[in-house]
């Protein structure tokens, strides 16, 4: 919508090897579809990146929002949380406490 600053938010967690496909696969099938069941509208993108790490994979998401009211509603009043539902921590190592944000500025294709 125009006059709204889109909004990128950055989190990280990490998992086993062997948990690896279990969490990206939870992402996937469970954790972002009940978001939208939720009601988050304002959700336009998740970009789901991982890397291997010794003995563990770092996960980097990226979410890209309408605006900073639909991070709100996805997250909370306290929208720098991070969010991670109960089941998602049974398989995360560990994870950040607070999500990182950034307003959307560009996006180049080539």
């Amino acid at each position: 919508m125009k006059g709204k600053t889109k909004i990128l938010r950055i989190w990280k967690g990490w998992t086993s090897i062997k948990n690896a496909a279990i969490y990206e696969d939870m992402l996937v099938r469970e954790v972002f579809p009940a978001v939208q069941k939720k009601g988050v509208t304002g959700l336009e993108k998740v970009s789901i990146s991982k890397k291997s790490v010794e003995d563990e994979v770092e996960f980097l998401l990226l979410l890209r929002f309408d605006c900073l009211e639909s991070v709100k509603t996805f997250a909370g009043e306290d929208y720098e949380a991070a969010y991670i539902p109960e089941n998602a921590k049974q398989v995360l190592l560990r994870y950040q406490d607070r999500a990182t944000h950034y307003e959307f500025r560009k996006e180049l294709i080539f």
